[in-house]
């Protein structure tokens, strides 16, 4: 990065338009006024060298790197080339533009929103009435949830603004490190949060947009600040990531029914296991955050790894209640099964000896653990047309059984009479009256 800085600074054109490019960022108001730029941070976001000497030029590149991401830069390999043959006040809007989309892709937690629209969109698959999807309404529902969980994302970051300024794992958010107004932030979640609410009420129903809503004050207003008063945070943030394959199913089918329930309840059950592994690995962090986790006030982590322990077997029976409800196949039952086994082996390992190797493995299984299980459900889905041809021919067979059973009866009321007549003595004539002599009368017998 900082060798095409240098090839920069050794071009005679950005020299020439070096001041002129300084200039137009200090003076545009207008940037100021529509992005919430405030003077403070442009004077940190575009400080330059006071001589050429100095080696190294900050042209809009920031000193920090927020979440392990790499701060966004102008010096890519065909960076210089594209500056050169850029207007000043394009070069600018372009730095500008490059500033925030990195700050709002970390503001929403990008990558955790996408988990999150993953779950809702195996909700919204599991959810359709027959084999086939549609297309159109799971993309307008995963586009809801995007926006809905980017603004609840935001939301939390506004709120926790002063303790991740303490944590070094979150202290160089777009918020504690000065990158973004609390003003601006409020204003990108308002209206994302709005837009995404409308696109699930517009473009799927009303109950679906009242989960999206409901998890999005759940989340900001009820899970955030609990944070920082009682450890049943980690409970109640179980819950916000329960609802949106909720929110999915509600979305396809209109409705929530006891088989919509498999989905969430595994991600209520999985998350435990999650959270109290990260709790234990960042101790000291949520403690220096001020954070109230569970993991905090059990010194010895036994307590926190039987918490982890438990809620794993509790996933154990829903491979089986998956089949039993019609929702996959038997075969999922079987890989659930395992599945659940291996990540409650490591569980135990962690209960029987609580290192941060072993909550480490726990971590990374249950990483492993959610994607797998929803891929399963997925491939081992039964649409409800299969359903519907599996219950015909269950009702098919049992309207034939009483048919076969009649005439099994018959049969052998036949086979009894036949007996009988053949035991009973009668005269010849007799026999030769029923055939081949029809037309001679049937003799009489006087009861004896």
């Amino acid at each position: 990065m900082w060798r095409n800085t240098c090839k920069l600074l050794s071009n005679p054109n950005y020299n020439h338009n070096h001041n002129h490019l300084k200039s137009s960022y200090y003076s545009s108001s207008n940037f100021n006024a529509v992005f919430g730029w405030a003077p403070s941070l442009a004077t940190h976001y575009c400080s330059y060298p006071s001589s050429a000497t100095s080696g190294s030029l900050k042209l809009g590149i920031s000193s920090h790197k927020s979440d392990g991401i790499r701060s966004f830069s102008s010096s890519s390999a065909a960076g210089p080339a594209v500056v050169d043959h850029l207007s000043p006040s394009l070069a600018s809007a372009v730095q500008l533009g490059r500033h925030y989309t990195r700050c709002y892709w970390e503001l929403s937690k990008a990558r955790l929103s996408m988990l999150v629209v993953a779950t809702s969109g195996t909700g919204y698959v599991l959810g359709s009435a027959g084999s086939a999807v549609d297309l159109a309404g799971l993309c307008w529902t995963c586009a809801g949830t995007m926006m809905v969980a980017s603004s609840a994302n935001s939301l939390n970051q506004v709120f926790e603004k002063n303790n991740d300024a303490k944590m070094k794992r979150t202290r160089l958010r777009p918020l504690p490190s000065r990158r973004l107004t609390i003003p601006h932030a409020l204003t990108w979640a308002s209206s994302v949060g709005v837009a995404g609410a409308a696109i699930l009420a517009c473009k799927a129903n009303m109950l679906a947009a009242g989960l999206g809503v409901s998890n999005l004050i759940l989340y900001a207003f009820v899970y955030t600040p609990l944070k920082q008063i009682h450890p049943v945070n980690t409970w109640v943030g179980a819950v916000v990531g329960a609802i949106p394959p909720l929110l999915g199913w509600a979305a396809a089918s209109g409705e929530v029914s006891l088989n919509s329930m498999i989905l969430p309840a595994a991600l209520y059950f999985w998350q435990i296991p999650h959270f109290m592994a990260l709790a234990y690995l960042c101790r000291s962090d949520y403690a220096a955050g001020g954070f109230k986790m569970f993991s905090l006030a059990d010194a010895s982590g036994r307590r926190t790894a039987a918490v982890a322990l438990r809620n794993c077997l509790y996933l154990v029976p829903l491979g089986f209640l998956a089949c039993d409800w019609g929702v996959t196949s038997s075969w999922f039952c079987l890989e659930s099964s395992l599945l659940t086994l291996a990540i409650s082996a490591l569980a135990f390992s962690f209960y029987l000896n609580r290192t941060t190797q072993n909550a480490r493995r726990m971590f990374h299984a249950s990483l492993l653990y959610l994607p797998v299980f929803m891929s399963g459900l997925l491939f081992h889905r039964v649409s409800d047309n299969q359903q519907c041809l599996s219950e015909d021919s269950l009702g098919r067979i049992t309207e034939l059984e009483p048919v076969v059973e009649g005439r099994e009866n018959l049969k052998h009321g036949n086979q009894e009479t036949n007996s009988a007549i053949g035991k009973q003595a009668r005269a010849p004539v007799a026999y030769a009256s029923a055939a081949p002599f029809p037309f001679l009368p049937a003799p009489s017998y006087a009861a004896s």
